[in-house]
């Protein structure tokens, strides 16, 4: 991947990379990432307006509450175990209020009380607009679950607010020479 012909991977972050969300505890709060497809809002050169993911998750790991300003996405249960989705309402200066949240899951359109975890068994799917927090963690004994995520274009590095704010791509120490690289360490062309 040396030549410039292999820019739209390295701008639009295609790969795979994996976070602790800062917390250096990857076994309770973490996740293990792909990026199949992403455009760039505003670049006429990656003009996709779409975006897919998968996501790896163990039991027993939770990703931390967060909303997008921009995102809406659709999060699918691909298999495994049962995912537990948590969902308040969300404001612009990042307060969460206890308003009943709305939840639309596979066409079906319903509220739930502000804080409550959303069972999405495989096979099912959520859809998450701008502006809802979410957090991700497992029916325990369930077992791991493999998630896709279809969006819209994503950027993580700017449309991901936290409750608690932390890094979506912390820094990692390096004790041997990487086999693959991450999406967020590819060498300029």
């Amino acid at each position: 991947m040396k030549g410039r012909e292999f820019n739209e991977i390295r701008d639009c972050l295609l790969g795979w990379d994996i976070t602790d969300f800062g917390y250096d505890d990857f076994s309770k709060i973490g996740m293990s990432l792909v990026t199949l497809r992403n455009g760039m809002l505003g670049d006429s050169r990656y003009p996709k307006t779409y975006a897919e993911k998968l996501i790896m998750m163990h039991d027993g790991q939770k990703a931390p509450m967060h909303y997008h300003w921009t995102k809406r996405e659709d999060i699918i249960n691909r298999g495994g175990g049962m995912l537990l989705i948590t969902v308040c309402n969300g404001h612009p200066d990042r307060s969460k209020d206890d308003r009943d949240v709305p939840v639309s899951m596979d066409g079906r359109s319903y509220s739930v009380p502000s804080g409550t975890a959303v069972v999405v068994k495989p096979g099912e799917s959520i859809s998450i607009p701008p502006y809802q927090y979410h957090s991700f963690s497992i029916v325990p004994g369930t077992g791991d679950v493999l998630i896709g995520e279809v969006s819209m274009c994503n950027d993580d590095a700017s449309d991901n607010c936290f409750y608690i704010p932390k890094e979506r791509f912390p820094s990692i120490e390096e004790d041997v020479k990487p086999y693959r690289l991450l999406c967020t360490e590819y060498p300029p062309a």
